[in-house]
């Protein structure tokens, strides 16, 4: 074998990962005789390299919100110290600060391309968005005060920072060093007040007049600062706590909003009482009386209008007896008072106007809201107030993620397709504008081929969304749940229900691009198979099946004689018979001793159903409950549009369907597959509790759920198969977690049995040699178990067309086994040359169209098999399986079954992932490991090639939506609402600069309102301030160097480097690097200084020299 590179994979090699030299030692363990062909191997680890690419999704527990209405970029903060850009569609970004904590505000350097962030840790920074992957200039840390509020005034360079104790410090943005400017709040107050007036909630400039700060506390007192007299000018006091204030832009009147639900509004010079108190929920009542008192008023906001009242807009505020009510954004216009209900609780809102000014007509158009689980716009100016359609993909979670699959490299037809169907979903009533968060510049795409990211859902939807060059874009949603009756409330609910919620959680997803075949698993152990079509259907009859797949051992015994206990069901005999086809459900629902029996978990429709263009429903399977038993959820699922066949597997046995006869051809207990090859002692393990992490379920999951034991113990049994996860296991109630499904714990069908049962976890259908004996590939079907058994059924198909809808598919277990350790995950086939065989297919077709006869006929005949590079060549020659397990990958050749080449992926972890993918016009097998670590190994070698620590399993939700896809791209779901993508390819990391969107343009500052003739005459208008001279060290001197210590980010002045050129990113680009170059500017002049006055003393000594000399002849000297 060829000397190969381990350069990097020397890097994060793990106890768990075999080293190379063993890896040669097994491959010489092989006798000479029996070696391989040599097969030459193009991937190199230098192709490989880790990184995250792009962040899709609702930011998840948002905190904050900011916009800046020239650039026309939003910021999104979170809980979790995340921060979201986004601009015009299909530009967004992600950062996230180091430390992880809250975002309480975020302020724009409007039109700057910088912005500055407040967190909880008492920290603000300063992010630099003129750079692709913004980055941190500068980082304040509070020592001793407490950070509540932030204001950065239009256009200038000082920050207010609020602090808890009542003060107000002023930060230079540019150094981000403290002024030694203080308001203290003893100053502030006075004697207006007897006690402490609280946090800073509000700081502000009057919008006329830059020199005079309101300053709102807590406790309900405002204060009208004049910062050049450094005292207070007027004091205004409210009995209840304020949450926040705005002003009218003629500086002469603002607003406050209270604990209470009042509104009040106060003229500048008339501290003692508010010129107008309202409540806008509250009931008035007669004789004067105050109204009741609300639930407070969160924010408002004050905007005027050239021709016309101005809005009050204001979140809260609703009386205390609208129980139940949902959360409500009030938009007060003149007269008129709306209130705009919104789906979840409001975290804040902003108005965004068409002048950046804080001293002109606002002209509001729309308001922007920012809940909980969503991102509302709201256009201000068509009548109904309408929101704006979203063109981000923000409804990720709109029901939670259950399971997810990634395909890259797609059939470029598809993606059309399915948007085309898509397109007709479209909900109506939507604003007529267009989307007015539309800033940035989109990257240049590199990459051109069709990417699709299927997500299936806690509601048994399914979403296809077109994940094309690091965008994302929903293209359609199937509704699997249409099939069944629903249950109008909890009481008529069928008591075969086997979950408590979401009985139509989707669990796995199996698709063929090609054929556009899609097939579902839920929950309730049900199986769904969809076939597209462009054309609407009414389907009289839904098509369905029921199945009986039973655990049955009463006649196995173990090696060592002992039997296992027997399982008692009313249903005789170690191999039950396929049932036939039925139409409806069947009625038997108990069996002679009264347990249910032979009812599935949901109830199909048995009235006609409309099926709209887009996946419609082919055909039902849904496993019974066995003598009192409830079926056993679906643990692998496989489908092959090629040969019309549906299988799937649980813990009990494998079932196989023929989807175009509507006939059960397999139906055996996993035990039976093995014949009389049975290699396990088939006994009961000692009691213990269930590996499953708790809060694994198929729900909303919560973090770090992780057992530390799990981290190291492979999830061989059943339950804790990749896919697995159930709802139920949501449940606090040890029993249920046990045995999941197991509502009577007299069964004799124990946690312990189910434990040690031997599920299916793994399924490939495919077309190669079944036997050692075999000369030719045939169809089979390849069938991987928790036990790390791979066993082979042969498929004997008729001849296509009409034979094909006549004849039965005979299908016959083989006796072949492979055996590997730790569960099966992954099978797939390569020809002679190392090329990937894929799966037969048969190309898509609407089925709904009746076609020309001789059309009809010829595609009848065709038997459709895939071209593959092997199809060209002898099809004698061999082939090679490549097997991964939870701790081992094999590359098996075909016939001869000989182990070619193995790896030991880990000893101390295991696999959750592996896929056989193509990368750089060659294929290699990527693993993703429960111990953090993404490796990937060439094939058919299995050479590593990559070893990264990327992240460790912290929750199932990685678990079980971790996936690998064509050309080095990897996706898993990072938080409830958020899709994380990286790729492992170094081409792709390479481009992905060129692919990232610009979040700055250079954009001309508009016009400064026009102060007028008379208010410049008579002195009205907006009065400036010389903020420089009043904060500068000069005038106010250095703050105190234990109040805050300033930190300088990694972004530094490289970042600004690659900011636009023009007058406007100049100008922005030299104050962003003034902290910088002020230094050095400094030390230049005094280089300046020295050298102008040591040039001024040379020429006073050259002046005086030639004076000296000038009358002397030259040889005088």
């Amino acid at each position: 074998m060829r000397k190969f590179n381990i350069r990097k994979v020397l890097d994060g090699l793990t106890a768990g990962s075999s080293s190379a030299s063993q890896q040669q030692q097994q491959q010489q363990q092989h006798p000479p005789g029996n070696r391989e062909p040599e097969i030459q191997e193009t991937l190199q680890s230098e192709h490989f390299q880790l990184c995250k690419t792009v962040r899709h999704g609702f930011p998840y527990q948002p905190s904050a919100l900011a916009f800046d209405p020239v650039q026309k970029i939003l910021a999104v903060g979170t809980q979790t110290g995340a921060l979201r850009l986004f601009g015009r569609p299909g530009v967004e970004c992600y950062c996230q600060h180091d430390s992880g904590a809250a975002v309480i505000q975020l302020q724009f350097l409007i039109n700057e391309g910088a912005l500055v962030s407040a967190l909880a840790d008492d920290t603000l920074h300063l992010w630099n968005l003129r750079q692709k992957r913004p980055a941190i200039l500068h980082s304040l840390k509070f020592c001793r005060e407490r950070v509540t509020f932030c204001h950065l005034p239009f256009q200038s360079k000082w920050l207010y920072v609020g602090t808890e104790r009542g003060n107000i410090h002023i930060v230079n943005v540019e150094s981000f060093t403290l002024s030694g400017y203080v308001i203290m709040w003893n100053k502030a107050i006075e004697l207006s007040s007897k006690s402490h007036p609280g946090p800073v909630v509000h700081i502000s400039d009057n919008p006329m007049d830059e020199g005079k700060l309101l300053i709102g506390f807590e406790s309900g007192t405002v204060v009208l600062w004049d910062l050049k007299s450094k005292k207070a000018d007027y004091r205004y006091t409210y009995d209840e706590a304020i949450h926040s204030v705005a002003w009218h832009h003629e500086g002469k009147q603002f607003i406050c909003s209270h604990s209470d639900g009042t509104l009040t509004i106060w003229n500048v010079r008339s501290p003692a009482k508010p010129v107008q108190t309202i409540t806008p929920h509250g009931k008035q009542l007669k004789d004067g009386k105050k109204p009741e008192p609300c639930k407070p008023i969160l924010k408002v906001e004050f905007k005027t209008t050239r021709s016309g009242e101005p809005f009050i807009i204001l979140s809260g505020g609703l009386s205390y007896d609208t129980v139940g009510r949902r959360p409500c954004l009030t938009v007060m216009h003149g007269k008129s008072t709306a209130v705009l209900e919104m789906d979840y609780s409001i975290v804040d809102f902003l108005t965004l106007c068409e002048t950046p000014y804080p001293n002109d007509f606002q002209e509001p158009y729309a308001v922007v809201v920012l809940l909980e689980k969503d991102l509302v716009l709201i256009d201000l100016a068509q009548n109904g107030y309408p929101i704006f359609e979203n063109p981000y993909p923000l409804s990720i979670h709109e029901s939670p993620v259950t399971c997810c699959e990634y395909f890259a490299d797609c059939p470029v037809d598809l993606i059309p397709a399915l948007y085309s169907v898509g397109a007709r979903q479209k909900r109506q009533g939507y604003s007529k504008k267009e989307w007015p968060i539309n800033g940035g510049n989109w990257g240049l795409g590199a990459q051109s081929y069709p990417e699709i990211i299927i997500t299936g859902h806690a509601d048994g939807s399914v979403k296809f969304w077109d994940a094309s060059a690091i965008t994302l874009q929903v293209l359609y949603k199937l509704k699997t749940s249409k099939v069944f009756e629903k249950s109008r409330n909890k009481d008529d609910r069928p008591n075969t229900d086997i979950v408590d919620e979401d009985p139509y959680a989707i669990q796995i997803i199996s698709w063929c691009p090609e054929s556009r075949m899609l097939c579902i698993a839920g929950v309730s152990a049900h199986v769904i198979i969809y076939r597209f079509s462009k054309q609407e259907v009414i389907t009289e009859v839904i098509p369905m099946l029921e199945v009986r797949l039973l655990y049955e051992i009463n006649d196995v015994e173990t090696p060592e004689g002992e039997q296992l206990p027997p399982l008692p069901t009313p249903v005789g005999g170690p191999n039950p018979q396929p049932i036939p086809s039925q139409s409806h459900p069947s009625t038997s629902s108990s069996s002679s001793d009264g347990l249910r029996d032979n009812v599935p978990c949901l109830k199909v429709k048995n009235s006609p159903l409309k099926q709209s263009p887009g996946y419609q429903t082919e055909l039902v399977i849904q496993l019974v409950w066995v003598g009192g038993e409830p079926p056993q959820q679906i643990t692998s699922l496989a489908v092959n549009s090629s040969y019309g066949l549906v299988v799937f597997g649980n813990c009990n046995g494998i079932a196989m369907v023929d989807y175009l006869q509507k006939a059960v051809l397999l139906n055996l207990g996993t035990i039976e597959l093995y014949g009389s090859n049975d290699p396990y002692r088939r006994e009961p393990r000692s009691p213990r509790k269930s590996r499953q992490p708790s809060g694994a379920g198929l729900c909303d999951i919560s973090e770090g759920t992780v057992v530390p034991e799990d981290r190291c113990k492979s999830p061989t049994s059943a339950k804790m198969s990749r896919k697995l996860s159930l709802p139920t296991d949501l449940k606090p109630d040890l029993d249920v977690k046990d045995n999941s499904f197991s509502r009577s714990r007299s069964s004799s069908v124990t946690s312990i049995d189910k434990e040690s049962r031997e599920a299916i976890s793994a399924l490939h259908f495919c077309e190669t040699f079944t036997r050692k004996t075999d000369s030719s590939p045939s169809p089979c079907l390849w069938v991987g178990t928790t036990l790390g058994t791979v066993l082979i059924i042969a498929l004997n198909l008729p001849p296509g067309g009409e034979q094909r809808l006549l004849q039965p598919v005979i299908v016959s277990p083989s006796g072949t086994i492979l055996r590997l350790k730790g569960a099966i995950l992954r099978m797939a086939f390569l020809d002679t040359t190392g090329c990937l065989i894929p799966p037969a297919y048969e190309p898509w077709r609407e089925y709904n169209v009746p076609e020309e006869k001789d059309e009809k006929e010829k595609l009848k005949k065709r038997r459709p098999v895939s071209v593959s590079p092997s199809s060209s060549q002898e099809i004698s020659e061999n082939q090679y399986a490549v097997i991964c397990s939870e701790k081992q990958a094999k590359v098996i050749s075909l016939p001869t079954q000989n182990c070619a080449y193995k790896q030991n992926i880990t000893e101390t972890s295991f696999v959750l992932r592996g896929d056989i993918v193509a990368l750089s016009n060659s294929i290699c097998l990527a693993c993703f490991c429960a111990n953090g670590h993404i490796m990937t190994f060439s094939l058919p070698s299995l050479r590593p090639l990559l070893d990264v620590y990327y992240l460790p399993l912290t929750n199932m939700r990685i678990a079980r939506t971790f996936c690998f896809t064509n050309n080095g791209q990897a996706l898993y779901l990072v938080s409830p609402t958020e899709i994380q993508r990286l790729t492992y390819s170094q081409e792709t990391c390479e481009n992905l600069q060129e692919m990232l969107g610009e979040l700055f343009t250079p954009v001309e500052t508009p016009e400064a309102p026009n102060r007028g003739f008379f208010k410049g005459l008579f002195g009205g208008g907006a009065q400036s301030l010389d903020r420089e001279e009043l904060f500068g060290e000069s005038s106010s001197g250095k703050a105190s160097r234990s109040l805050a210590q300033h930190i300088p980010g990694p972004g530094g002045i490289e970042g600004v480097k690659g900011a636009a050129s023009g007058v406007v990113g100049e100008l922005a680009r030299a104050r962003l690097a003034l902290d910088e170059r002020g230094q050095k500017l400094g030390d230049l002049e005094e280089r300046t200084a020295a050298m102008l006055s040591s040039a001024e003393s040379f020429s006073k000594h050259a002046h005086e020299i030639m004076l000296k000399y000038k009358d002397k002849k030259w040889y005088q000297f």
